[in-house]
This record gives C-alpha cells, sequence and structure tokens, in this order.
C-alpha cells in the first residue's frame, strides 16, 4: 500500500493518458469510416500512430536531456491534445493521417516520461510490484476509454473535447509532483544481428504479431462499421479482445514457464488462426457468436508478445535484455506500419471480412515458425528461465517500459546517464 500512495500521482497522470489513448484510438477509425473516408486512409492512419509511436520512442530522450521531464511531459500531452482537437476541426482523411503521426509521437514520449519516473521511485525489491500495478492501471484505463465511447458516440464534438479534457488532465498530478527528476531515458534501439542471433523466432514473432495487431487495432473497428454494428457494439468488442489478451497472459505464461514456451506460441497462434477463419467463414453478426470470436482472438493476440519477450530473455547473455527487447519494440513497429495497409486493401478487395486475414495469415506463419525453430534448437533449461512477467500492450510499450521491467534488473541492465539530467521544471 506504501508503494501505491507513493506512485499515486505517477498512476494517475498514466491513467488519463491511457483513457485519452483509448478514446482517440476508437474515435478515428470509427468518425473517419462514417465520414466515407477510405479504407486505405484509414488504415493509413494507423500506420501514421506506428510511425510516430516509434520516432518518438528514438527521439524523446533526447528532447528530455534538453529540457527536463516535465516540460517534456507537458510539450507531449499538449500536442496530443492539440491533434485531437485539430482532428475536429480538419475533418480530412490526410490532416488525419498527419495529425494521426503527431499523437502518436506525442503519447509514446509521455508514456517514457511516466514510465521513468516510475522506475525512478521503484527499487530493487519494489519494481516488480510497481510494474504490475502499472500494468493493470494501462489495462483499465484503455478500457475505461473504449467505455466512455459507447456511451458517448462518435458524432459531434463531445467525444473529441473528453479526450482532449483527459490528455490534458494527464499534465496535472505530474506538474505538482515532489518525485525527484528521474534518470535519463532508455531510447529504443535496433540491433538484428543480436536480436536474431540471440532468438530468430522473436523476430518472426515481434513482426507477425505486429502486422497482426496492427491490421486487427485500426481496422476491427472499421469491420464492425461496415458490418454496420453499434459504436457501443465496436467498443464492447475491441474491449472484450484486450481484456481477454490481459487475463489469459497469466495462465499461459506460467504454462510457458514450465514447457517450450515456442510450443505455448505455436498453440496460442493457432488458436489466432482458428478465431480469424471462423471470423472470415460464419461472418457473424452483431450476436453472441461475434462477441466469443473476438474474445478468442484477443485471448491469443494480445497474450503472444509477452510470451515471446520472454522466449528472447531465455536466450538473452546477461545484461542484453533491454537491446533484445528494444529490438523487438522496433521490429514489431515495422509491422504495426505495414498491417494496417495491406489489411485495408484485403478489404478493399474482398470485403470487411478480409481484414482477418492478415491476422490468419501471420498467426500462421508465427505458428509454422515456431515448429521449426523447435526442431532446429533445444528449449532453455527450466533452471535458466526467469519466471515469465506479464507486459501491458504492446501498442503502448517504450524503451522506458523495458527498463522498468524488472527483469532488466535480473540482467544487469546499465542506463547510460553520461549527459546530466536538467533540473526539473
Amino acid at each position: 500500500m506504501s508503494q501505491i500512495i507513493k506512485i499515486f500521482a505517477l498512476l494517475l497522470s498514466s491513467a488519463l493518458l491511457m483513457i485519452a489513448g483509448g478514446m482517440h484510438g476508437l474515435i478515428l477509425p470509427v468518425r473517419g469510416s462514417e465520414e466515407g473516408f477510405s479504407l486505405l486512409a484509414l488504415g493509413l492512419i494507423g500506420t501514421g500512430w506506428s510511425i510516430g509511436f516509434i520516432s518518438g520512442s528514438i527521439a524523446v530522450p533526447h528532447l528530455v536531456r534538453q529540457v527536463g521531464h516535465i516540460r517534456s511531459y507537458a510539450v507531449m500531452a499538449a500536442v496530443a491534445c492539440m491533434t485531437i482537437l485539430l482532428n475536429l476541426i480538419f475533418i480530412h482523411d490526410w490532416a488525419w493521417i498527419f495529425l494521426r503521426i503527431f499523437s502518436g509521437f506525442c503519447f509514446a514520449g509521455a508514456a517514457m516520461v511516466v514510465e521513468s519516473w516510475l522506475n525512478e521511485v521503484s527499487d530493487n525489491e519494489s519494481r516488480g510490484t510497481t510494474f504490475s500495478i502499472y500494468v493493470s492501471v494501462t489495462l483499465f484505463a484503455s478500457t475505461a476509454g473504449q467505455m466512455i465511447i459507447a456511451a458517448t458516440g462518435v458524432a459531434g464534438y463531445i467525444p473529441f473535447v473528453l479526450a482532449a479534457l483527459a490528455y490534458i488532465g494527464a499534465v496535472l498530478p505530474t506538474a505538482v509532483t515532489r518525485t525527484p527528476q528521474p534518470a535519463p531515458l532508455q531510447a529504443v534501439s535496433l540491433d538484428v544481428g543480436l536480436l536474431y542471433k540471440t532468438s530468430p523466432i522473436a523476430v518472426v514473432a515481434a513482426f507477425s504479431i505486429g502486422m497482426a495487431n496492427g491490421a486487427f487495432g485500426t481496422l476491427a473497428p472499421v469491420y464492425g462499421i461496415e458490418r454496420g454494428f453499434s459504436t457501443a457494439a465496436i467498443a464492447y468488442l475491441m474491449s472484450l479482445a484486450i481484456v481477454a489478451g490481459a487475463i489469459a497472459q497469466v495462465p499461459l505464461g506460467r504454462l510457458s514457464d514450465r514447457i517450450d514456451r515456442r510450443k505455448v506460441m505455436m498453440g496460442v497462434a493457432l488458436i489466432g488462426v482458428t478465431a480469424g477463419i471462423l471470423t472470415i467463414v460464419v461472418n457473424p453478426g452483431e450476436n453472441a457468436l461475434l462477441y466469443a470470436f473476438f474474445a478468442l482472438y484477443g485471448l491469443a493476440a494480445y497474450s503472444l508478445y509477452a510470451i515471446a519477450v520472454a522466449h528472447a530473455n531465455d536466450f538473452a547473455d546477461e545484461g542484453s535484455f533491454a537491446k533484445v527487447a528494444s529490438g523487438m519494440l522496433v521490429v514489431l513497429g515495422s509491422g504495426q506500419m505495414l498491417g494496417p495497409i495491406v489489411a485495408s486493401q484485403m478489404m478493399q478487395m474482398f470485403g470487411p471480412a478480409a481484414m482477418f486475414a492478415v491476422p490468419v495469415l501471420f498467426h500462421g506463419l508465427l505458428a509454422v515458425t515456431a515448429y521449426l525453430r523447435m526442431q532446429a534448437r533445444e528449449a532453455a533449461p527450466a533452471e535458466d528461465r526467469a519466471p515469465f512477467q506479464p507486459m501491458p500492450s504492446e501498442r503502448i510499450v517504450t524503451g522506458e517500459t523495458v527498463a522498468l521491467d524488472p527483469r532488466s534488473d535480473e540482467n544487469g541492465v546499465q542506463i547510460d546517464d553520461s549527459t546530466p539530467a536538467p533540473q526539473a521544471g
């Protein structure tokens, strides 16, 4: 309880940021579809988010070194607030694509600042607790944002203004916090050679999950609009998928602690393939069967990344967890950039349900790769594996999430602080 009190202001900032992000991410594809944006434009909105998010993960640490955490966080939240208000003023597909790049950049930057503060106030003994609380807060806040859209819909200006208020409200707790200035931020980096040498399947898994979830996260709401579902139903479906994946992480992760993690990845990926095929073939209406398919899909799609990171960590050299996990983030981001574009064209050619063809294809690729890797390499001995660690949605994981992860301490991660951090303010 004392740890929760200690980090309450930071958790509140994070919750408001995630509420805003959950609202923003659902408003754009649904409202854009209702405004008559092309499927390609809607896919590019998702691509814009990923471009901005990865760019922010790389660039914002350098900004923080120059102007400090509080100023950087305030700028990120303020610009994110401006982008969603500009979405309301300029209802045009290319304007939204451009603005989505900025919102992804700012969301990544703001999240990194909060995570670095959480890392600063956590010692080795409390970091696991802090990380678990943070994962829970991000899950519930993101879901709450989607539930707000279920209540308000996307028509008019109210949902845009509410999301903007959440963005700007996220500044207040950090602006008055007395927590010391954190160490410099951990930027993501890409060392494909190290990542592939450590775990070839980690490269395939990160890219495949990025393709599948980039397509689903951006265009599943558009699938719902094209099928004539209500905005509330779309919000419920998206939230159900995310919650199902979050709940499944723990039992599936614990199972992967006991058996070859690649077997678990293969089985879970095949569940994702099954859910996608069932949705395409049955093509259910707004009924219980559709909710079951989305829950089954989310169970697979939103638990795979954490298992893949755990598998890569099993083979990582001491001190290289951060490099391996950060490299996976960049590969994941490249998949998230391409997935919405490919899926939008599938929908254009074959209809709304064809969106699920992308997750089916890439979950299938992951399952086949896992099987082949089991033939080529023995599993890491159980005694050499670090216990599975649940993670936030891969869509919001940054370099600072990796630094906050308790496995970073276990691997002896050191953050380069050769450049002194600016004074608070």
